[in-house]
């Protein structure tokens, strides 16, 4: 798949653990790791606001696109 997550990269440079994001954005930590790890097939623009909102950043600093 093409879209990449860069999720974790996030997470390591405002110095938030997963869990509590998944707390903060109001998902489980089940379905944070999903998306984390590349195997969520969508994600809700409530969501993807929400973990912009508490990571203090940009949907593009979250997802990328490279080309197969």
């Amino acid at each position: 798949m093409p879209i990449i997550v860069n999720l974790d990269i996030m997470l390591e440079k405002r110095n938030i653990k997963s869990n509590e994001l998944a707390e903060i954005v109001g998902i489980t930590t089940a379905n944070l790791s999903i998306l984390k790890t590349g195997k969520a097939k969508a994600i809700r623009f409530s969501t993807l606001e929400a973990i912009c909102k508490a990571l203090d950043c940009q949907p593009a600093d979250i997802l990328g696109y490279i080309e197969d």
